[in-house]
């Protein structure tokens, strides 16, 4: 494939994201009508199509997405790519477990604006932003750490909106939260070969740039989606 269009396809990728997550910024948590009923319906152990439905929320949470690719554009090596992702698992695990498991509640727009500043974060940390115009330098671990608790908690709100049956919970739980690994590994594979072939195009540094400026100002963008929704329906 010529890098042209190796680079095309990935800034199409990468803005069809962005646009996707502008169009419609109240589906990144979002359960749709049959899984809703599956999810209310359903009693005792339901391991398999929890996992299904940890999975796909995972692969359509644009977000989550994202904040992944934001991670590890300037990640060359699998080690620090594997180091970086074990951290944010660990992190929303947590929260997604715990959130639900101990009715710990929060208001769903705060969390997902809060989240959606992850993206934003994590854009202007590939632009060197922080310490070019700040003059700080964040920890990027313990930074993707401290997200993943509030990615994993944006979960959480969504099946707290639901009514989970007692009996089999924990196991379901565990089932979804194993999906959402899932979903994360395919997704995390596919964004990397894409970044990968990115990198190999003579434009990748020029174009890195552009594309992150265009994550923080399209996170911007979002979190004022979230805050208004706050005012206007959830406050």
């Amino acid at each position: 494939m010529p890098r042209a269009s190796i680079l095309w396809l990935a800034t199409l990728v990468l803005a069809g994201m962005v646009l996707l997550a502008l169009h419609v910024p109240g589906m990144a948590h979002g359960v749709n009508e049959d899984d809703r009923a599956f999810i209310e319906g359903a009693s005792g152990i339901n391991i398999i199509p929890y996992m299904y439905l940890g999975a796909k929320h995972m692969v359509t949470g644009h977000d989550h997405l994202l904040f992944l690719a934001g991670v590890i554009f300037f990640l060359y090596r699998m080690k620090d790519v594997a180091a970086y992702v074990t951290l944010f698992a660990v992190g929303h695990s947590t929260t997604l477990l715990l959130g639900v498991m101990l009715d710990i509640r929060a208001n769903p727009f705060l969390i997902d604006a809060i989240i959606v500043l992850s993206v934003v974060y994590k854009a202007i940390d590939n632009l060197d932003g922080f310490r070019t115009w700040f003059g700080i330098s964040p920890n990027p671990r313990i930074a993707v750490l401290i997200f993943g608790f509030f990615h994993g908690m944006g979960l959480a709100t969504k099946l707290q909106e639901l009514t989970l049956a007692k009996d089999g919970m924990i196991y379901n739980l565990i089932g979804f939260n194993v999906g959402v690994e899932m979903g994360q590994l395919m997704a995390l594979t596919v964004i990397l070969i894409l970044m990968n072939l990115w990198r190999m195009t003579g434009n990748f540094q020029r174009s890195a740039l552009r594309a992150n400026a265009a994550l923080m100002a399209a996170g911007f963008i979002l979190i004022g989606y979230q805050l208004a929704g706050y005012y206007t329906q959830g406050a």
